[in-house]
């Protein structure tokens, strides 16, 4: 069987992806990290399309990032499909962005977000960030069991 995934990063800055990757290796919170450049890879990932054609998607994450200001599909439009599809419609979403618009806090509660983070400037904030996040979706809250 092949490694659970902990954490879905849908980001389309490499330099953030990296700061969020090295976070959660530094803290040793999460095992198996996939992350996704754009809202296209995210739905193909997820529902194994595209480039992820065969992907085992009972295999879902226990926890999705999912940045708002994506190319290809915005992430709002990805959080509304991940809402809509039954094999999906559990997972947690943590909204991690650089907006504090709050049509985007807003609208991203009413799709079925189940948390808003507006990403830190300085990296020890935001390691402290990542540490609290991953600490309370992984760690402390109890997830159901996903089945597709």
């Amino acid at each position: 069987m092949k490694d659970a995934i902990d954490i879905l990063l849908v980001e389309d800055n490499a330099h953030e992806a990296e700061l969020a990757t090295r976070a959660f290796k530094k803290r040793t919170m999460a095992n198996c990290v996939v992350h996704v450049q754009d809202g296209q890879e995210a739905i193909d990932f997820l529902y194994g399309t595209g480039i992820y054609e065969g992907r085992d998607i009972s295999n879902i994450p226990r926890i999705i990032l999912l940045d708002l200001n994506l190319p290809k599909i915005n992430g709002l439009e990805v959080l509304l499909k991940i809402r809509s599809n039954e094999n999906t419609r559990t997972v947690p979403v943590v909204v991690l962005t650089a907006s504090s618009e709050e049509r985007d806090v807003v609208a991203s509660y009413r799709l079925g977000a189940n948390s808003y983070v507006v990403k830190p400037l300085d990296f020890e904030k935001f390691l402290e960030v990542m540490s609290n996040l991953i600490t309370y979706w992984l760690l402390i809250n109890q997830l159901p069991q996903l089945k597709p």
